[in-house]
């Protein structure tokens, strides 16, 4: 086991955590002994969160030494996968075996236990969170003791899985799996917003997987279109076909993308929409994103061109992405089909922030949840009000961790343990 005490920040560099004691245990008996002996404990992923969800004063724990794991199931069609791991890891090896996941973030390089414990998601009308492929979690409890959850099993198995780490730290977890599959990548150019704010259902069901990349303030977008084999794709002629590879940000390198122009390949090198092997999005650069039900996506696109002006200055891109509902008490899909509305800032956070507000008081109002893990100011009270599960949350926490050992600021301005 590695131990130092040294700063810790996020991906980006956009938040320092408060603890300098950070571990890196080889073994999960090395993980749950430190459990054990924590007064406050986190768990960190690849840190690709840009609010404080991870953060602690007390001891950090980082899982990507624990051994890697990719057990696969055939006859349940499932695999268990450690926590620390990332997509770009367990990807290709349910590929090579066969098997595959339905869904995939725009990048590979995050943790499946930090993408999972978020609410994370790709993008397709059918296609829900990643957190809703989870059927087992093992999870180690306050006291270093290691628990099973599963679904069909335990009761309160959908408070566990979107957690925001609360509940303890996770292991390992089981995925529902599916054959393998082919995946073909299409970018138009030139798509006129005001016609996809009208009728922003066609184009987000055009293909198996659809996101629309924007700055609020120019007359079109572009588009990128991901076609699943044997699966038919929908309508969808606005705009032109780009004849070249594009990157979703403007100015950034287009080597860095995954395959486009329509050349067919392994599902898990076409939904994401960064190579694993290249740094992703910008870097530089702060997040945030937000839920609306799918009916409210027309008045979404009117307040957001609304805005535009305010927006573009302050945004490398900003992204519109369609997720299925899902049960899991605090996924930001849970029981309704949604789209969400992503921004990808530039960093400089006193001048966004105004700018945010101004794009929460349009979308608060039309029942828009904001991704857990991304930069918000809607205070937590009014958050915690937009889930029917917080109640029932808020009691699994006190059944699950009565002293608060994975407690942390962030989680309890959402969820006060009272």
């Amino acid at each position: 086991m590695l131990t130092v005490s040294r700063p810790v920040t996020n991906w980006a560099g956009t938040i320092t955590f408060a603890t300098t004691r950070v571990h890196r245990p080889a073994s999960v008996d090395e993980l749950r002994r430190i459990v054990a002996g924590a007064r406050r404990v986190r768990a960190l992923g690849t840190a690709h969160s840009f609010s404080p969800v991870a953060d602690t004063t007390g001891e950090l724990v980082l899982l990507d030494a624990l051994p890697p794991v990719v057990d696969i199931d055939t006859d349940a069609r499932t695999a268990t996968v450690a926590a620390g791991m990332s997509y770009a890891q367990v990807a290709p090896e349910l590929h090579r075996a066969g098997w595959a996941l339905g869904s995939m973030a725009s990048l590979p390089h995050i943790s499946v236990a930090g993408s999972v414990a978020t609410g994370t998601h790709g993008s397709g009308d059918s296609q829900r969170s990643l957190a809703a492929a989870v059927v087992g979690l093992e999870v180690v409890g306050p006291e270093g003791d290691l628990l099973q959850v599963r679904r069909g099993v335990d009761d309160d198995f959908a408070g566990w899985v979107v957690a925001l780490g609360a509940l303890g730290v996770v292991t390992r977890l089981t995925l529902a799996v599916e054959p393998t599959y082919e995946v073909s990548q299409r970018v138009r150019l030139g798509v006129p917003m005001t016609e996809v704010a009208a009728r922003p259902g066609e184009l987000l069901a055009a293909a198996y997987s659809v996101s629309l990349f924007t700055d609020w303030q120019r007359e079109t977008g572009h588009a990128y279109l991901k076609s699943r084999d044997g699966v038919p794709d929908g309508a969808f002629t606005l705009g032109h076909e780009a004849d070249e590879h594009v990157h979703p940000l403007p100015g950034m390198p287009a080597t860095f993308v995954t395959q486009q122009l329509g050349v067919p390949g392994p599902w898990h090198e076409r939904l994401p929409h960064f190579r694993a092997e290249f740094m992703p999005s910008a870097g530089n650069e702060i997040q945030s994103e937000f839920f609306l039900a799918r009916d409210q996506a027309p008045a979404g696109f009117a307040a957001l061109m609304g805005l535009g002006e305010r927006i573009a200055p302050l945004v490398h891109a900003c992204e519109v992405r369609s997720i299925a509902a899902d049960d899991l008490w605090l996924s930001p899909a849970y029981q309704r089909d949604s789209v969400a509305f992503h921004f990808t800032w530039l960093d400089d956070e006193p001048a966004l922030r105004p700018v945010l507000a101004e794009v929460e008081q349009a979308l608060m109002p039309l029942g828009a949840r904001p991704h857990w893990a991304k930069l918000t100011t809607v205070p937590g009270a009014e958050v915690a009000a937009r889930y029917e599960r917080a109640a029932d949350f808020t009691r699994l926490r006190a059944t699950h961790d009565p002293d608060g050992v994975f407690a942390n600021d962030f989680v309890d301005g959402f969820f006060p343990r009272g």
